[in-house]
C-alpha cells in the first residue's frame, strides 16, 4: 500500500496515465492525492476528470483556480477561456455528473496519518492549521450545500488581500478561496500580491513566496501544494512540497510517493 501525491494535471492525461503505470498504481490497495487543477490547457481534460472521479475513494483532488473557473463556465457566470480546451466536456453526456462531482471536492485534505496538509496554492501566511481547516469547510459548506451561484457569481476579486478573523460573509469566503487557489506571493505584512507570476528570484524584492512567511505553521507542518509552475527546481524547505512541474507547459509531470519521499516524473509527450 502507498500514498501517491501528483501535482496539477492540466488536461495531461497521458502523462499522468504514463506515470501510474510508471509505479504500478493499484487503486485496490494505493491512493493517490491530486494537487487540483484536473482541467484547461490539456487536451484531455475530460479524461482526466473521468479518471479521477472513476477511481472513488482511492484518489482524492483539491480544487484549483481553473476547476472554479470550469464550474462558473459550466454555470453560465464565466466564458470559456481562449486558450482552455474544454469543449468535449461540455459535449460530455455526463456533463453536469462531473461539475456536480467537482463542485463537492474539497479545498484542503488535512491526512493526519501521514500528517500532510495538501492545498491547490497554499496556506494563509496569518493562519493555523485550525484556522485553514475552519476556512476551508466554510467554503466546501457553501459550494456543496449553499447558494454556489452567488459565491462563485462574486469569487472574482482580489480583495481582501490581508486576513482578518473578523471578515464576514462574502469577503471572508472570498479571501479564503484566494489562499487556496490563487495565492502564490506575499508582502511581508502578509497582504496576498496576485500580480507576480514570475519565478523567486526575478520577483521584486517587498514580495516572499507564502511559504516563507513568519508562519510557525511553515516551519513544522508538511505542506503540499500545486498552482505554481514556475516553481519548477526552485529549491523550498524540507517540508514545503510543490508538485506543479509545468507538464502542460511542455516541461513534465510529477508524482510524489509519501512513505520514502521518492519522486517520480515524466516529461511532457505532447506540445500543448
Amino acid at each position: 500500500m502507498a500514498t501517491y501525491l501528483v501535482g496539477d494535471l492540466q488536461g495531461c492525461y497521458d502523462e499522468l496515465q504514463l506515470l501510474l503505470d510508471k509505479v504500478q498504481f493499484d487503486p485496490n490497495q494505493d491512493k493517490l492525492y491530486l494537487t487540483g487543477d484536473l482541467v484547461a490547457r490539456g487536451d484531455k481534460s475530460l479524461e482526466c476528470l473521468r479518471l479521477v472521479k472513476s477511481l472513488g475513494d482511492s484518489a482524492q483532488t483539491v480544487l484549483g483556480n481553473h476547476d472554479l473557473h470550469l464550474i462558473s463556465t459550466a454555470l453560465g457566470i464565466k466564458k470559456v477561456k481562449p486558450k482552455d480546451r474544454v469543449d468535449a466536456i461540455f459535449n460530455a453526456p455526463d456533463f453536469a455528473e462531473l461539475i456536480n462531482w467537482l463542485r463537492h471536492q474539497p479545498l484542503l485534505v488535512y491526512n493526519e496519518e501521514s500528517d500532510f496538509v495538501m492545498t491547490h496554492a497554499g496556506i494563509s501566511p496569518d493562519w493555523d492549521l485550525a484556522t485553514a481547516k475552519a476556512c476551508a469547510k466554510e467554503v466546501e459548506q457553501e459550494l456543496q450545500q449553499g447558494d454556489y451561484h452567488y459565491l462563485i457569481s462574486n469569487m472574482y476579486d482580489s480583495l481582501p488581500d490581508r486576513w482578518s478573523p473578523e471578515l464576514q460573509g462574502l469577503e471572508r469566503l472570498r479571501y479564503s478561496i484566494n489562499v487556496f487557489t490563487r495565492m502564490r506571493f506575499c508582502y511581508l505584512d502578509h497582504r496576498l500580491d496576485f500580480a507576480c507570476k514570475a519565478p523567486v528570484d526575478q520577483a521584486p524584492p517587498e514580495l516572499t513566496p507564502w511559504f516563507n512567511s513568519d508562519n510557525p505553521l511553515f516551519k513544522t507542518q508538511n505542506l503540499v501544494f500545486g498552482h505554481w509552475a514556475s516553481l519548477v527546481d526552485t529549491p523550498t524547505p524540507e517540508n514545503i512540497y510543490a508538485l506543479d512541474t509545468g507538464c502542460v507547459w511542455g516541461n513534465r509531470m510529477t508524482m510524489l510517493r509519501w512513505e520514502d519521499r521518492q519522486y517520480f516524473s515524466q516529461s511532457a509527450v505532447k506540445n500543448y
